[in-house]
Parts: C-alpha cells; sequence; structure tokens
C-alpha cells in the first residue's frame, strides 16, 4: 500500500508539472490536443485549427508534439492525476491501455450511431462495446515505399528485394564508407518486424490475446531481418526513424519501409517516389502483414463537461469528409469516412491503388490492453538480435516469457 501511495505521489507530481503544458483541468477557453503526427500531417492540423478558430472567436486550440512511446507515457501520467489534454491523437492500438486504465471516455456517450455510420466499417475500433476514438485515416500500414531513380521495377519476392537492396548500397567513391543504402526503416521497432512475422506465418497472439512469440516463424523472422544488416549489408548498422527518414529524403537510400503519414512528405522533398506491396517471402509463398489500423482522437476523461459540446464540433471538423480529402490527396492516407473512400476510382490514382493492396494484406492490429505488454516485451530482445548479441531463438524465449509476466502483471 505504501508503494502505491508513493507512486500515485510520483504520477501526480509529474502531472503537475505536465499540466502547464496545455493540462485539461484549468478552467479557460481552450482545447489541447497532443499527437504524435508526422511534420506534413502537422502542417494540415494547424491549418485546420487555424479555420475552427475563425469560426469560434475567443477559442484557442493548442497542440503538443511528442513522438509514439513518449506520447503515450506523457499522457498516462498527466491523466491518471486529473491532467492532460483534452484531446489525444494516436494509432488505435494505444486504445487498450488508455481505455483499461480509464483515461479516456467511451464515445457513444458523446456521438450517436447515426455519426458513426458516416465512417468505413472497420476503422471504428470497439473494445468492450465502446468505441474509444474518431478516426482521420485507416491503414497505417508499412508498405516498401522506392526512389524510381534508382528502383524502375519494385521486387514482387523477398530474394528480387534483397538482390535490388545489394546493387543498390554502394560506395561511389571508393573511400570505404557506403554512400547509399539499398535500404532504410526503422529497425529500432518492432513495428516494422511484425509484417515479416507474419510473411513467415506467424503472429503476436492468438484469439486470447495470449502472445505467440516464441515460434519458428519469429525465429525465421528475426533472422531474415538480422540478415539484412550482417549478412547482406544492405541496411545501416544504426538506423532509426530519423536515420532512415533522412537517408531517404537525401536520395541516400533506394528504398525504404513506412507507412502513408511519411509519403507526402517524400514528395514534397522532390524524391520520385513509388509505392509497391511489401514482396511477398521467397521462403513461405506468403505476403508479408504489416499490422492495419486507423489513427485518431480520443478524449481525455479529465476533459471538463462544459466544453465536450465545443470538444464534439472540434472532433467532427477535424474528421470532416471535406478533411479527409484534402489529406487523401495531399498526402496520400486512406479515408475513414465511407463519403470519401466510394469516391475512390481504381486506376485514378497508382500510390491509393498500391496502398489499398498493401492494406488488404496486412491484418488488424489488435486494441486489447495485452498488445501494449507484447510490445514492451518484443523491443529489448528484437534489438538485441540486431545488435548481434542475442541468437533469435533466445530472443523469442525471452520475448514470450517477459510479455507473459508483464500480462500476469497487468491482470494483478
Amino acid at each position: 500500500m505504501r508503494k502505491a501511495k508513493l507512486l500515485l505521489h510520483v504520477v501526480c507530481a509529474a502531472a503537475v508539472l505536465l499540466g502547464a503544458l496545455g493540462g485539461c483541468g484549468r478552467k479557460d477557453e481552450g482545447i489541447a490536443i497532443w499527437e504524435q503526427m508526422d511534420p506534413e500531417e502537422q502542417k494540415l492540423l494547424q491549418a485546420r485549427i487555424a479555420a475552427f478558430e475563425r469560426a469560434h472567436p475567443g477559442v484557442a486550440v493548442t497542440t503538443l508534439h511528442f513522438e509514439t512511446e513518449q506520447l503515450q507515457t506523457q499522457f498516462q501520467t498527466a491523466a491518471l492525476a486529473g491532467g492532460g489534454p483534452c484531446l489525444v491523437f494516436g494509432p488505435s492500438d494505444k486504445v487498450g491501455p488508455y481505455s483499461v486504465m480509464k483515461l479516456i471516455r467511451p464515445l457513444d456517450e458523446l456521438f450517436g450511431e447515426e455519426f458513426f455510420s458516416l465512417f468505413v466499417e472497420g476503422s471504428l475500433d470497439t473494445l468492450n462495446g465502446h468505441i474509444y476514438a474518431i478516426p482521420d485515416q485507416v491503414g497505417n500500414h508499412l508498405a516498401l515505399v522506392y526512389n524510381r531513380k534508382f528502383v524502375k521495377t519494385p521486387p514482387t519476392s523477398t530474394d528480387e528485394f534483397i538482390s535490388i537492396a545489394k546493387q543498390n548500397t554502394v560506395d561511389e567513391n571508393g573511400d570505404g564508407i557506403t554512400d547509399r543504402y539499398g535500404l532504410v526503416f526503422n529497425a529500432v521497432e518492432p513495428f516494422w518486424l511484425v509484417p515479416f512475422l507474419g510473411g513467415f506465418g506467424g503472429w503476436v497472439m492468438d484469439e486470447d490475446h495470449a502472445p505467440t512469440l516464441d515460434t519458428p516463424a519469429m525465429v525465421k523472422a528475426l533472422r531474415f531481418v538480422s540478415d539484412l544488416r550482417a549478412k547482406h549489408r544492405v541496411l545501416p548498422k544504426e538506423c532509426d526513424y530519423q536515420q532512415a527518414e533522412t537517408l531517404f529524403k537525401e536520395g541516400k537510400a533506394a528504398m525504404m519501409i513506412n507507412g502513408p503519414w511519411s509519403w507526402g512528405g517524400y514528395i514534397s522533398a522532390g524524391i520520385d517516389v513509388g509505392l509497391a506491396p511489401l514482396p511477398r517471402m521467397s521462403e513461405t509463398g506468403l505476403w508479408p502483414t504489416p499490422m492495419v489500423s486507423s489513427k485518431g482522437y480520443s478524449v481525455n476523461v479529465n476533459c471538463p463537461r462544459e466544453k465536450l459540446e465545443l470538444v464534439k464540433e472540434l472532433l467532427d471538423f477535424l474528421t470532416s469528409p471535406e478533411n479527409q480529402m484534402v489529406t487523401m490527396r495531399r498526402l496520400r492516407m486512406l479515408p475513414a469516412r465511407k463519403a470519401i473512400a466510394d469516391s475512390l476510382t481504381p486506376g485514378s490514382d497508382l500510390f491509393l491503388d498500391n496502398s489499398l493492396i498493401q492494406l488488404k494484406h496486412g491484418r488488424r492490429m489488435p486494441v486489447v490492453p495485452e498488445m501494449r505488454a507484447i510490445w514492451d516485451s518484443m523491443r529489448p530482445s528484437y534489438q538485441n538480435v540486431l545488435n548481434q548479441e542475442m541468437i533469435p531463438e533466445e530472443a523469442a524465449r525471452t520475448m514470450q516469457k517477459t510479455a507473459l509476466e508483464r500480462i500476469a502483471r497487468m491482470k494483478e
């Protein structure tokens, strides 16, 4: 009990500090949004906020940006102590831990069935019969992005994939330093490992939400990704998200694995970008299965009741068909609103066509709380394999053991 009280005091103290960054508990005329958007998304968000403020004199909408994992930590800390922003934006897997901790409000309490009927089937994740996020896009799926200057025809198998990556990993001036890599992606987060796990016939959990990480499929997926760096040498030794982004935007990488939040930025950077589904696994004949989800806005339980009507107006505006149309055209993100999704014509935009193909190869991201424990259990062992500090078999066993322990603690 003393430990629990001490933890609560620590959380409260941290949340008080975070309250200065736009907390909900203050009685003001503002609405705070915490988000983890890429720069191109942020630009569109700011333009929409400006339009909303013009239509609502005296109302100020503020935003604060975090990286994905940092956002979850900061929001949980602030909301547990009664603060935080009115709105938090992110991928749907955050719904699990947020809802279990009772940090976000069931949105069926605010919106009726008629409102939800305007969204694409499957874009509204439900947990225990409730909807916790209003999406502004669907997909959030990884695909193969390539620079047409270096890759004329995208690979359709992983054997071709590796061959093209090798051809494009070059030391142009002979100084022993690689000037262009065949492939880059965020080699820190296991989200980028999951497609290959599915391509070898595995997945992260079973139908009962129990982890399924210690499997031959996981061992093969870990070895496949590790070989890209250690054996084939087409992936930089150090390659987090920012490093991968920089290399691709500067024309120093031929191919990249990334999601729709990033594609508009590559186009804006002047890259002649192509998009293709991740290539079929040569060993199994299966397609890689990136996780598919929506991204959207959830409402903090601490948001004052007197602000909820205004928050509803803002949510409706930010996720409106008009705004989703702009997002789709500028950033090539698939819309969550039926009206826009139904207007898509096959062949009119090859970028969106290939995104839809990749979407169909993916698997729905679980929004259950266990997913959080599984991500946190996969990450250290995955990194240890890439750093040659752990063999895939040991990593798979460690992931499974850690995930089971984390889930057990979570349910205590």
